[in-house]
C-alpha cells in the first residue's frame, strides 16, 4: 500500500486488490470506510458482512511509529516524600524532569495542563513530566519549590530547580519559552 495515498479512489483500489480475509483489519467500527456501502466497502445487510460483525474489530496499524499518542498524562505528585524518590530516580536516571505547579481553581493552569501534556508526548523519552495541585499537597513541598505564583514550570535536574517559567501569559509563548528551556537542558 501507498505511504502517501493522495486521493481516497487509490486507496479504495488498494484495499480492494486484498483477499477478502484480510479486509476486516482495516474496519474499526462505524465511521470506517466499510460501514455502510457507499461505493467504498460491504454493506452491512450483506451475509459477508454479518459473519464480520460478530467479531472484535481492531484497527490495524501499519506504522505504529505514526500513530504516537498525541498527550501524556502528567503523573501528580502529592507529598514531598514522593517528590524525593522522583527527583532520585531522575538523578539516577540523569533525565531532567518538569514539574507543573498548578491550582485547580487558576483558569490558566487548566487551560495550560493540556498544552503541556501535548509537550510531554513530543519529549516522551527525553524529560519526564509531573504535576502538583498547590492546594492538594502539603505546605512543607510548595516551599520547597518556592513557588509565589501560578502556573510555574520548573526544570529539575540532579536533584535541584535548574530553571522556571512563570505562565502568566498568553499559553502559546508559555509552551515556547518551557520548549526553549527543556532544549537547553536536554
Amino acid at each position: 500500500m501507498s505511504i502517501l495515498s493522495p486521493n481516497p479512489h487509490i486507496l479504495y483500489r488498494e484495499i480492494h486488490q486484498r483477499e477478502p480475509q484480510q479486509l476486516h483489519a482495516w474496519s474499526s467500527g462505524p465511521g470506517s470506510i466499510f460501514a455502510k456501502s457507499n461505493g467504498f466497502g460491504f454493506d452491512r445487510s450483506s451475509n459477508e458482512w454479518k459473519g464480520r460483525a460478530k467479531r472484535d474489530f481492531r484497527a490495524h496499524s501499519f506504522w505504529p511509529e505514526l500513530f504516537k499518542p498525541d498527550t501524556l498524562e502528567m503523573e501528580p505528585i502529592q507529598d514531598c516524600d514522593q517528590f524525593d524518590q522522583i527527583l532520585e530516580q531522575a538523578k539516577l536516571a540523569s533525565k531532567p524532569i518538569v514539574v507543573d505547579w498548578m491550582a485547580a481553581w487558576c483558569r490558566k493552569c487548566i487551560y495550560l495542563k493540556p498544552k503541556l501534556e501535548k509537550l510531554a508526548a513530543d519529549y516522551d523519552t527525553k524529560v519526564k513530566f509531573y504535576c502538583v495541585d498547590v492546594n492538594n499537597v502539603p505546605q512543607p513541598l510548595v516551599k520547597r519549590g518556592n513557588i509565589s505564583k501560578m502556573p510555574t514550570i520548573q526544570l529539575w535536574s540532579d536533584g535541584e530547580m535548574k530553571a522556571e517559567v512563570i505562565g502568566g501569559h498568553k499559553a502559546w509563548l508559555v509552551i515556547e519559552e518551557v520548549r526553549q528551556m527543556i532544549q537547553q537542558f536536554v
